[in-house]
């Protein structure tokens, strides 16, 4: 007796029926989350960007640019251009301030100034080299610096998660005086960073594309160790090293090099969030023991203290 076998394109999409229901139904987390584990998030985030960053006619820029931030609740009257003046959806989100708007706060010893303007979503201490994403969610430093071999250098500090909305001013600022060590990016995958995901996917930010800025306090920081790790997102693909700390070399699509003690001063240009995004700070060095956080959630801007020497 012979057995009729479906076509292989029949077959093909009776699993790809199976896996769409095992998805949507046994998969945890909220909905909106499982149906997001269907979608292309690396080809959604290369066409976002694309149109994000295409040039609109001066005509349409008040129109579009204006409903957009008016729907996210963008404060134009910080912008350092007219509305106008913006070529592309893309340009209004790296947008610069006007000068004098985020000035850094007195000089206190072993001070950590805002990188961003932003929302503290989580801080806390390094421990057994784990730090907490949310709702007791854990992620490991080790993997979230996966190209810095000495990431238990950090362990005993702490760490402090700053989420950038739309809304937000864009731009990543230095967040003390030192000497910039390394850098590195991570080829990783693009889920969200909302408050959905941080409760629901596991080692979120060890998983997620991302780059990050290491650099050794000196002055009135001396002993301190901070890294930023700038985490990409759905339809933030751009995760944006100022070409400063490069030295005319080409950060690797996943790699890293050490960088030869550049100075850097707190308020410096740091990079850029193509859209909104993450940041997990982290603070460690021989006297990680010494610094205490002064906020530990809510809303801050560049340049304002999170932290100092108790």
């Amino acid at each position: 007796m012979s057995v009729s076998w479906p076509q292989p394109s029949r077959l093909a999409l009776v699993f790809a029926l199976l896996w769409v229901a095992y998805v949507l139904l046994w998969t945890p987390g909220p909905f909106s989350l499982r149906v997001l584990g269907l979608y292309p998030k690396k080809l959604g985030s290369r066409v976002v960007g694309w149109a994000a960053s295409c040039s609109l006619p001066v005509s349409w820029r008040g129109p579009l640019l204006g409903r957009f931030a008016g729907h996210y609740g963008i404060n134009l009257a910080e912008a350092e251009w007219p509305l106008v003046d913006y070529p592309s959806l893309q340009a209004l989100f790296t947008r610069r301030l006007k000068p004098g708007l985020r000035p850094q706060e007195t000089v206190v010893p072993g001070f950590v100034n805002s990188p961003v303007d932003g929302r503290i979503i989580a801080c806390g201490r390094i421990e057994s080299g784990v730090a907490i994403q949310a709702k007791g969610l854990s992620y490991r430093i080790a993997e979230l610096l996966k190209h810095d071999p000495g990431a238990a250098r950090f362990e005993g500090g702490h760490f402090l998660t700053l989420y950038l909305s739309p809304k937000d001013y864009h731009r990543i600022h230095v967040p003390l005086p030192g000497q910039v060590s390394a850098i590195s990016r991570v080829e990783g995958e693009l889920w969200p960073v909302n408050d959905a995901s941080t409760g629901h996917v596991p080692r979120l930010y060890e998983r997620n594309r991302r780059a990050s800025w290491t650099a050794l306090g000196d002055g009135p920081c001396a002993g301190l160790e901070v890294a930023a790790v700038l985490v990409g997102a759905t339809h933030v693909g751009g995760v944006v090293i100022d070409a400063r700390w490069l030295g005319g070399r080409t950060l690797p699509r996943d790699g890293g090099f050490a960088v030869d003690h550049l100075p850097c001063a707190a308020g410096d240009d740091l990079g850029t969030f193509e859209f909104g995004s993450t940041v997990v700070l982290l603070i460690g060095g021989p006297k990680a023991g010494d610094w205490s956080p002064s906020r530990t959630g809510g809303d801050v801007q560049v340049g304002q203290r999170l932290g100092a020497f108790r």
